[in-house]
Parts: structure tokens; C-alpha cells; sequence
């Protein structure tokens, strides 16, 4: 029989792979979707843009207010008004729906790692097992259904955009402006880039609603609220407001976190660039809007398949090792974009990018969460909302230069983001490993601390330990 802890894990995993079937296969859509003057690409902005202001202060008010079950239950509603956004693309619809899904981003995030962090901590002192080693393996099982995500909505978009009886065979003339060897700027806009008629995308749309809905309703029914007592007892012991907005700051005194920090934002460069950059400049280039589903679908299983085995196989051979494999992974195809020439012939190519993409996609978001989950097991929140902010910030400055930067200098860019990547990453496991500190609470704020009253300091050290 499945335990309570595993439970929640799958309840919280198969909400998420609802909630981003839809906005998953929107935003591998939006650069290709709504290209005109860029509007899907901004608006791909906006999100990252409000997200990291949410990070400053939205996730640690809502969790210790709400608990982590209802924070993720109105996070995701903000989720489901983007699709609404879309029905009708404008800057007057397509803007605020951005917003508002970005200010429920980081809280969104933040609680879903939170519980998980919880719940693998739980589980690991019921068995007398390392926190480290189950929380890997939950976070392995999450991005494994979480990733699938990409599989069925994208599934989604390509088998609806196909029916489109308006595709047309591309001139062979536009196909020397896909890739990396013209700039953008360049780029004849063609057939291939054609939007698809509006009845399609009105059906895609109501499909992106439907399982929308459909992940509220299964959070709120099925995941319980197993910080329930830890929220009441904060909502009758309120912080200060200034204390809770400058909880993530306060952090980043920890220089652990400082080191994290290009790791961190390299995770939003290598996603935006396969769901802004490849889409557009090859997949929809080259082969045409209605394709692009297809393509993801190779990343999508990919990278489930691969979470899941990763999130087992770190207890064997350390995080190390893996993101080794994923920098190397990511090299290599950074420097064969820069040399392909795609053309349609040579399909199979282009679903090979999407999968190499995906594995080591699924090494960045299982080992960085986890990583983050045991060096700040005591400051699960604020840890991270730091880690969606610096990550959101990755996707913010990927989307702004995408509209006019060369491809070639956005995969330098991509290339020396990763490099300094694995240079301060392996800072921090030289530290960590030097001084291992998982176990224990890191003074933050000393100065606070000696002020503490013995009373409140017991319960400080009461909650730490729960």
C-alpha cells in the first residue's frame, strides 16, 4: 500500500503535469503563435518579470499563512487566466494575464518544494533513512510526471494544428534564414510561420482550460495539508511585514547561495532557449508551426524518463556526476546548433536536440531543487523563492535579448552562462562538502538571534526540528 507521504508526492506531481500541460504547450507556442512585434516573447517577459517580484516577499507571506496546500491551489488559478488571455492575444489581454500568472509563480514553486522537502524529511525519519536520499527520490518522482507535461501538451497543439488543410511546402529560398548562420533580423517571414486559423486555436485554448481546472480540482480535493498547524500557530503570531519581505534577502548572506546563483539562472537560459529559440528558429523555420509540438514531445518524455532515473541514481553516484553529464550534453549541442543548417530532409535531427535537451534539462531541475533542499533545510521558503527569482531572472533576460540579438550570439551567451555555471557549482560542493551543514540551522541573523528570549528560542529549535 501506498504511504501517506508518497501519496501526496504523486497528488502534487499529477496536479502540476495538469496544470502544465496547458501552460507548458503555450509557451512552447508563444514565440511562434503570437509573433507580431515580438508580443509572445514579451509576454513570455512579463511573466519571468513578475515572478521575481512575487519571489521578494508573495511566497513566505502565503505559505506560513495559507499553508503549502492552499498556496498551490491559488498559484494555480493564476496559471489558468493566462490561457483565458489567449483566446483574444493583445497587449491589452495577453499583458495582464502575464502578470498575474507570474505574481503565482514563485509561490506556486516555492510551496510545491517546500511540501515536498517536508514530506521527504518526514518519510526519511520514519524509515532511518538520509533526508538527502529521499528527498532526491521525490523530487525524482515529481519531475518525472511533472515532465510528462510537455509530452501531452504538446501532443495537444500538433494534433489540432494539424488538421489545418492551409499548410503549405516551404521555399527552399527562406529555408537559408533557419539556424544559427543568418541573423534573425534577416528572416523573411513565410508560410511557414503562418499563424493557424482561429477555430484551432480557440479548440487548443478550451483544451489548455479544461485540465487547467481540472489540477485546482485535484490539489484541493486529494493533497493534504500537512503544515496545517504550523500555519495557524504563524497566522496567531504575525511577523512583522518588513521581516517576511526581506526573509529571501536575508538569505543570500549565506555565500552557498550567492554561488548557486549563475546554476540557477543557467536553468532559465537553457529553458527559454528551447522553448523560444529551437521552436522558432528551427522547428517552426524549417518544418512549420504544427510540427513544433512533435519536437517537444521527444524533450517532454525524455526528460520524465530521466528524472525519475536520475532522481534514484544520485544515491549511487552523487550529484556531481550528474551535472557533469548534463554540462556535457548541453556543450555539445550548443556548439552543433551553431554549425547545423537545418533543412527538412534532415528530420529525424530535429527531434535528437529536443531529446539531448531534455536529459540534461532533467539533471538541472531534479539535482538544483534537491540541492537546494539540503544545504537550507531550515529555511525551505525562503530557499526557494530565491531559487525562483534567480531562475525567473535567467528567463527575463533570455526572453528581452531574443528579439534582437543574432541566434549565434544567444548560443555564446548559452555557452558562457554554462561554463561559469560549472565553475561556481563546484564551489559549492567543495564547500559543502568541507563543511557539511545540512542538518543544521545556518545563523542568518545573528544579531536577532542573541536578542531572542529563551522561550522563543525553544520554539525557534522546536520548529526547526519538525
Amino acid at each position: 500500500m501506498i504511504g501517506k507521504n508518497l501519496k501526496n508526492v504523486l497528488v502534487v506531481s499529477i496536479g502540476f503535469l495538469s496544470l502544465f500541460t496547458a501552460y507548458g504547450g503555450l509557451q512552447s507556442l508563444q514565440s511562434s503563435l503570437n509573433a507580431e512585434e515580438g508580443m509572445g516573447v514579451i509576454s513570455l517577459s512579463v511573466i519571468y518579470a513578475a515572478i521575481i517580484v512575487s519571489s521578494m516577499f508573495l511566497p513566505h507571506i502565503l505559505i506560513k499563512n495559507l499553508g503549502c496546500k492552499w498556496t498551490i491551489v491559488a498559484s494555480m488559478a493564476c496559471y489558468v487566466t493566462y490561457s483565458f488571455g489567449n483566446l483574444y492575444p493583445g497587449w491589452a489581454t495577453l499583458i495582464p494575464t502575464s502578470a498575474i500568472l507570474g505574481l503565482g509563480g514563485s509561490p506556486l514553486w516555492s510551496a510545491k518544494c517546500t511540501y515536498l522537502t517536508i514530506s521527504g524529511n518526514r518519510q526519511a525519519e520514519k524509515e532511518g533513512k538520509k533526508s538527502e536520499d529521499i528527498i532526491n527520490l521525490y523530487f525524482g518522482i515529481f519531475f518525472f510526471i511533472f515532465q510528462s507535461s510537455a509530452v501531452w501538451g504538446n501532443l495537444m497543439s500538433s494534433l489540432i494544428f494539424g488538421q489545418n488543410t492551409e499548410i503549405v511546402e516551404i521555399p527552399e529560398e527562406q529555408l537559408k534564414y533557419c539556424g544559427a548562420a543568418l541573423c534573425e533580423e534577416d528572416f523573411i517571414q513565410g508560410a511557414n510561420t503562418t499563424r493557424p486559423p482561429q477555430n484551432l486555436i480557440n479548440t487548443l485554448l478550451g483544451c489548455y482550460i479544461g485540465v487547467g481546472v481540472l489540477a485546482i480540482i485535484i490539489v484541493a480535493v486529494f493533497l493534504d495539508n500537512i503544515d496545517r498547524d504550523m500555519a495557524r500557530e504563524f497566522r496567531g503570531n504575525r511577523t512583522p511585514f518588513c521581516g517576511t519581505f526581506l526573509a529571501t534577502f536575508k538569505l543570500l548572506r549565506d555565500k552557498r547561495l550567492v554561488m548557486l546563483i549563475p546554476l540557477t539562472m543557467y536553468s532559465g537560459f537553457e529553458q527559454s532557449f528551447l522553448s523560444g529559440e529551437y521552436t522558432k528558429n528551427y522547428i517552426t523555420c524549417a518544418l512549420g508551426i504544427h510540427n513544433v509540438g512533435f519536437a517537444m514531445i521527444c524533450f517532454g518524455a525524455v526528460n520524465s524518463v530521466c528524472s525519475f532515473a536520475f532522481g534514484r541514481l544520485a544515491r549511487y553516484t552523487g550529484r556531481i556526476a550528474l551535472f557533469a553529464l548534463a554540462a556535457v550534453t548541453n556543450l555539445g549541442c550548443i556548439i552543433a546548433l551553431l554549425l547545423w543548417s537545418p533543412h527538412p530532409d534532415q528530420l529525424p535531427v530535429f527531434y535528437v536536440f529536443p531529446a539531448l535537451w531534455g536529459m540534461a534539462d532533467a539533471v538541472w531541475q531534479t539535482q538544483t531543487n534537491a540541492l537546494y533542499g539540503v544545504l537550507f533545510p531550515d529555511h525551505k521558503e525562503a530557499a526557494f523563492a530565491n531559487y525562483r527569482m534567480w531562475e525567473s531572472l535567467g528567463f527575463v533576460i533570455a526572453f528581452a535579448y531574443s528579439t534582437f540579438l543574432c541566434l549565434s550570439i544567444k548560443l555564446y551567451i548559452l555557452l558562457s552562462m554554462l561554463i561559469v555555471t560549472m565553475i561556481t557549482y563546484l564551489l559549492v560542493e567543495f564547500h559543502h562538502h568541507k563543511y557539511p551543514v545540512a542538518s543544521t540551522t545556518y545563523a542568518l541573523d545573528a544579531a536577532a538571534e542573541k536578542q531572542t528570549e529563551p522561550s522563543a528560542a525553544a520554539e525557534v529549535i522546536k520548529q526547526s526540528k519538525v
